[in-house]
């Protein structure tokens, strides 16, 4: 019974990693090799007035491929840290600019 115990943890160890987090935003740089600048846009209530605001957040992606291009809507992932400001790649491109 000890042996099925830790075989089935054995199993279960390697998918144990925690879900990576997703976003999705605008790319307004493409400047640097295989990095592009990501806007994050989120829309929240004011804490006390109620009206509502934009929060945006800019993120640093790798881009292997240097496919994005300006104004294209990406969908980046968290990943381990690649340099001083990368903590994310882009996963795929969800529409390209028009």
């Amino acid at each position: 019974m000890a042996e099925m115990n830790n075989a089935s943890a054995t199993q279960t160890g390697a998918s144990d990693r925690t879900a990576r987090k997703m976003r999705t935003g605008l790319v307004v740089s493409d400047k640097m090799d295989k990095t592009v600048v990501v806007r994050i846009d989120r829309r929240m209530p004011h804490p006390q007035y109620g009206k509502m605001v934009t929060r945006t957040r800019k993120l640093k992606a790798h881009d292997e491929e240097n496919s994005a291009k300006l104004g294209d809507l990406v969908r980046i992932m968290e990943t381990r840290p690649l340099s001083k400001d990368k903590r994310w790649r882009v996963v795929e491109i969800v529409e390209r600019a028009r």
